[in-house]
């Protein structure tokens, strides 16, 4: 018998390279029922299948609710960068300037920090303050440059204080 993680990883895998249609949120809300609406994890996949359906104002209040609870360290940052995402999309760019800006200064060890620098550097985009959106983005890409990191840092550093 399969695990409640295969079950939707099962679900999210059948969907990949396709538009997220209500029979998906019917599939995924029906494995989150199993674990019921006090459950972080279930309430973070519930968010997603709306999100990935194209409906932000739905997930928006899920994933508030999976991280009020507590979500593990795999599955935080994921529903910060979702959330952030969908405030984005409906048009709420300080409050995920506000998220993505504390999860970057909290991502430093994080296999998720690059991630989180990239809605952050969109997020910026969007809020009215794209160069620091651009060093925001440079800066996340600096360790994988095969050289010239001292550069990069310096012109991504010069370009934010240009806008301060």
């Amino acid at each position: 018998m399969k695990t409640w993680d295969e079950r939707i990883e099962e679900v999210w895998d059948a969907a990949a390279g396709t538009l997220v249609d209500d029979e998906v949120i019917v599939r995924i809300d029906a494995i989150a029922a199993e674990r019921g609406t006090a459950d972080a994890r279930a309430e973070f996949e519930r968010a997603g299948a709306r999100d990935s359906a194209g409906r932000p104002d739905e997930a928006i209040p899920l994933y508030r609710r999976a991280l009020e609870i507590g979500l593990d360290a795999e599955h935080e940052p994921q529903a910060i960068i979702q959330l952030a995402s969908s405030l984005r999309n409906v048009g709420a760019t300080d409050e995920a300037v506000a998220l993505l800006a504390k999860a970057h200064q909290d991502a430093a060890d994080s296999p998720y920090r690059d991630a989180i620098a990239a809605f952050y550097a969109l997020a910026l985009a969007s809020s009215g303050a794209p160069r620091h959106g651009l060093s925001v983005a440079l800066l996340a890409l600096v360790p994988h440059l095969p050289r010239y990191h001292r550069s990069v840092t310096a012109y991504a550093r010069e370009i934010v204080e240009r806008d301060t």
